[in-house]
């Protein structure tokens, strides 16, 4: 019984840390990896770093957005941050 209550708090506070910290964060990483994975042509995105472009290519690994005034810029598919639905 005197392990119980030794053992007990931790096994709960480990419990609790799980369900509020590291499963959230899981489900957020799954759901970009699915966002940058379901990217095509034409997407309006926004990087990492705060860059608003239109993918104009698609590779296995990087992107070229389309930015202001013509300019391509290729990407890796990683820094994108966001999707936007406009």
């Amino acid at each position: 019984m005197d392990l119980l209550g030794t053992v007990g708090p931790l096994v709960l506070m480990f419990a609790i840390f799980y369900f509020l910290l590291i499963r959230p964060q899981q489900k957020r990483q799954k759901a970009t990896r699915q966002m940058q994975s379901d990217l095509k042509k034409g997407d309006k995105i926004v990087t990492v770093g705060g860059l608003h472009g239109i993918v104009d290519g698609i590779d296995e690994d990087k992107i070229v957005l389309k930015a202001g005034d013509g300019a391509r810029l290729t990407y890796d598919r990683q820094a994108v941050r966001e999707v936007k639905n406009d």
